[in-house]
């Protein structure tokens, strides 16, 4: 019984691991394009297509998006990459 026991705990920290490692993360990108009042509303939708995205916050008056995202399950080359394909190209703010 111990032994078992013994293994269920081992399978569940394996399993939990990668979920323990993942960090919730915010990266605000600087988006080109934005031009009328829709824009913001394609690349919020752009954004929250990604897996891993939990918030999207797009300012059309400073050309920005800024995106919650689970570091786990997105990255930021994900995330320009989905603004890129729905045409309007970005980089995370300040150019890093």
């Amino acid at each position: 019984m111990n032994k078992v026991l013994g293994y269920a705990a081992f399978a569940v920290t394996i399993v939990a691991a990668p979920t323990a490692m993942a960090a919730e993360r915010t990266v605000t990108l600087a988006v080109e394009n934005m031009y009328c009042a829709a824009c913001p509303s394609i690349v919020k939708g752009s954004l929250e297509a990604v897996s891993g995205v939990a918030k999207v916050a797009v300012s059309y008056r400073d050309k920005t998006a800024t995106v919650v995202y689970d570091d786990a399950k997105a990255d930021v080359s994900q995330l320009t990459s989905a603004t890129t394909k729905a045409g309007y190209p970005s980089a995370p703010k300040g150019g890093s």
